[in-house]
């Protein structure tokens, strides 16, 4: 993993908001900088939260929320008392609770933030939303599509925020990325594509075989979406993003290839959304081979964006001084023989180009690990925002909608898949927002 540090004061420099200008809340890469303009409207105050869910996610937002002053865990919660254990190590003046409903109900809890396996995302988010609590709730959304639609209404109903854990909303390369699509930079968007590959089982260690389907239970269909809804739905947020429009029909494969350990879900999936203007975006993940890592690329007629590598590479890239030249060509072994004088430089061609970083300091990963690999993936960022929402009680413009429609798309690909059939975007599941 390769991290460089960007300041707050950086991103905001990045995104061209210091010095002034306003704030377009129409635009999405600067719903951070709004977030972070908001935080001193609530200096002095604190989020009370309760944790619900206090396995390695859990923990990761733990020790975010432990570096924010406008945060305070009040509570934490979890049916397995080893996890609860580990918590109150670090929450020692926290309560401790093993059932849910009365964490939320506790009159000194203002907000919740699940990080429960997926199939409690709904029952949970939605029995905060009703009691009066802000909720801070794990992608995906939920197991189900009836589920994320149901939860959408409550929520809307409720008057609450809610916020949805896909961090790449608050990822300064990210935004950066969707600035420099909407800007024109790389032209015409004529492909999507996603990838995330890794090699291991998925598998944790289970103390007792009655605990099996609680810790694996990403590995179960009753309680998992597998590989679509655990990493495909931070990718599948291109289509939104960038696209800004639904799928006219999906279709894809998935198999058991390599871990035939019992396992119910897939472990190599590839499936295809497409869009009726002729775009198509792929998302393919393989967890028995990690070379290529992770990335989301958006590929124009002028240029390509690597977001996840924060990189740019032009068509036609501009040649690159000489000594620059001579140093990219080393790098890639492209040469037979090098000139050091006179003016026969040859222009690097597109394909043998470095990419130009899009921001002064990239911070990357390779997805290994969602559970707290990054050291700073935009996951405090979206915590901070969410601990200043259940203060001001203010919900974030759009951020509803893009989990939504990630997590649902997600689901799609699986029911496409499970089907071995191309279907199309049901409609009664559309929302107002594209």
């Amino acid at each position: 993993m390769k991290t460089q540090n960007l300041s707050r004061r950086d991103f905001l420099k990045n995104m061209g908001v210091v010095g002034g200008g306003g704030l377009l809340l129409s635009s999405l890469p600067l719903l951070h900088a709004y977030a972070l303009k908001k935080e001193k409207d609530v200096a002095g105050s604190k989020a009370r939260l309760a944790i619900i869910g206090t396995g390695s996610r859990g923990m990761y937002h733990i020790n975010h929320l432990l570096q924010i002053p406008h945060a305070e865990i009040v509570a934490i919660c979890d049916i397995y008392q080893p996890h609860l254990d580990n918590a109150a190590k670090l929450c020692p003046k926290a309560k401790q609770y093993k059932d849910y409903n009365e964490a939320i109900n506790a009159a000194d809890v203002d907000g919740i933030l699940i990080s429960t396996p997926l199939h409690q995302h709904a029952p949970i988010s939605i029995a905060g939303l009703k009691a009066g609590k802000h909720v801070f709730c794990e992608k995906s959304m939920a197991r189900t599509i009836e589920q994320c639609k149901e939860m959408y209404e409550v929520y809307k109903e409720s008057g609450k925020v809610l916020y949805i854990g896909l961090q790449r909303l608050f990822d300064p390369k990210y935004l950066k990325a969707l600035e420099l699509i909407q800007n024109g930079t790389i032209g015409e968007i004529v492909g999507l594509r996603n990838f995330w590959y890794r090699n291991n089982d998925w598998r944790r260690p289970v103390p007792e075989p009655s605990l099996e389907k609680q810790i694996n239970w990403r590995l179960y269909r009753e309680s998992s979406g597998g590989l679509m809804t655990e990493l495909a739905s931070h990718q599948l947020q291109m289509g939104t993003w960038v696209n800004k429009s639904l799928p006219d029909y999906i279709t894809g494969f998935g198999d058991i290839l390599f871990w035939k350990d019992g396992r119910e879900v897939y472990d190599s999936v590839s499936v295809i959304y497409h869009y009726s203007n002729g775009l198509r975006m792929t998302f393919e993940s393989i967890i028995s081979n990690k070379h290529y890592g992770m990335d989301e690329q958006v590929l124009g007629h002028k240029g390509t964006l690597e977001l996840a590598q924060g990189l740019l590479y032009m068509e036609n890239p501009k040649p690159a001084p000489g000594i620059q030249q001579l140093i990219n060509q080393i790098e890639h072994k492209v040469f037979d023989s090098i000139p050091f004088a006179g003016p026969s430089w040859v222009p690097e061609t597109a394909s043998k180009a470095l990419g130009e970083p899009i921001l002064d300091n990239i911070q990357t990963h390779d997805g290994s690990n969602t559970t707290g690999a990054a050291v700073d993936d935009g996951s405090l960022a979206l915590v901070s925002a969410y601990c200043t929402s259940v203060i001001t009680g203010e919900s974030m413009p759009m951020l509803v909608e893009e989990a939504y429609y990630a997590s649902v798309l997600a689901l799609l690909g699986n029911k496409a898949m499970e089907e071995r059939s191309v279907i199309e975007f049901p409609k009664e599941y559309e929302i107002p927002y594209l």
